[in-house]
């Protein structure tokens, strides 16, 4: 029998890398639409184009994970056997601008989905959680029994949703897996996110098209890894017999001045030359280092870290680099 998964926020990084794996594996995969993500389908624009796959392995549902009357229409309708939440805002900037609406699309939203499932418990579920949950941790590592000390809006609402999870878990006897993501990044995120921003105004001033880049506060470091890699832990966590939170990140961290003196270097350029800093990009609040210990991962399921930093710029840099040549 062929295995169903439902994929929210498909549109998105992880949500479309999600769906490439899951076709790969086989699987029937559908994904919800929300009516706002209609005009923005780039990420997945290959599997709607692809005849072999759309409507065929890969079906796509309108519908809003803030309306829980289409979420669960959705739910009774597909089936799906594996379904995964990558639907939330996600930008910890924007979650202080619009605090109410952070909270409904990132906990709001999951105790929606956990109320429709406690009576579907075949379903098994994974919820990705944020590094950020850890914020102002003194630890130079944290691990799945850390304490949570949010320090953002959309820290507050995915530390909310991962005890949760866990609290729905342990009452009502569900499968409810999932894994505290550090920083992961690829082509397909979008700029706001200062990785995608620094390869774009690389390139841009590479290319000429730009003669220097702004940023806020360099000096932060960072755990990052890439997120196709992030994703397949995902599956491998909800593939386990017991549900559980795994931490997945890289273990080690770099500044966000390493990650642009790296991308300057891949195209031959001096990063001093053109790196203007402004306050104006600095956050409201900070965290402190944030770096994973995966060592459960790595003894529970094997995790292994499969793409350095250094691949990581790279396979961004090429990414951005080939639009030039289009």
């Amino acid at each position: 029998m062929k295995k169903k998964a439902l994929i929210l926020g498909v549109t998105g990084q992880d949500g479309s890398y999600m769906a490439d794996l899951l076709i790969n594996k086989k699987y029937e995969v559908h994904g919800l639409l929300r009516k706002s993500a209609t005009g923005n389908t780039k990420n997945i624009t290959h599997l709607i184009n692809n005849k072999k796959i759309f409507n065929k392995k890969f079906f796509l549902h309108k519908g809003d994970i803030l309306d829980n009357v289409s979420l669960s229409n959705t739910i009774e309708k597909v089936q799906p056997r594996e379904i995964y939440n990558f639907a939330d805002q996600d930008n910890i900037v924007w979650s202080y601008e619009i605090p109410i609406y952070s909270l409904k699309t990132t906990i709001i939203s999951v105790i929606d989905i956990l109320e429709i499932l406690k009576h579907k418990k075949k379903i098994k579920y994974f919820q990705p959680i944020s590094s950020n949950i850890f914020g102002l941790s003194k630890l130079s590592k944290q691990n799945e029994q850390t304490e949570l000390n949010p320090n953002s809006v959309y820290a507050l609402a995915k530390a909310s949703a991962f005890q949760a999870c866990k609290m729905y878990s342990r009452i009502y006897n569900m499968y409810l897996c999932g894994a505290i993501f550090y920083n992961h990044e690829s082509p397909k995120r979008n700029n706001g996110y200062v990785t995608k921003k620094i390869v774009e105004n690389v390139c841009a001033i590479y290319h000429g098209k730009k003669k220097y880049i702004e940023l806020g506060d360099i000096s932060a470091k960072i755990d990052w890894g890439y997120a196709k890699d992030y994703v397949e832990s995902a599956w491998k966590i909800m593939q386990l017999k017991k549900p559980d939170f795994f931490i997945i990140a890289s273990g080690k961290t770099h500044s966000v001045e390493y990650f642009v003196k790296s991308c300057f270097e891949y195209v031959g350029l001096n990063y001093k030359k053109y790196l203007k800093i402004n306050k104006k990009f600095l956050r409201p609040s900070k965290t402190g280092v944030l770096r994973g210990d995966i060592s459960k991962a790595k003894k529970i399921f094997k995790y292994k870290v499969k793409t350095d930093l250094k691949k990581l710029i790279k396979i961004m840099m090429d990414d951005e680099l080939n639009k030039y040549n289009i």
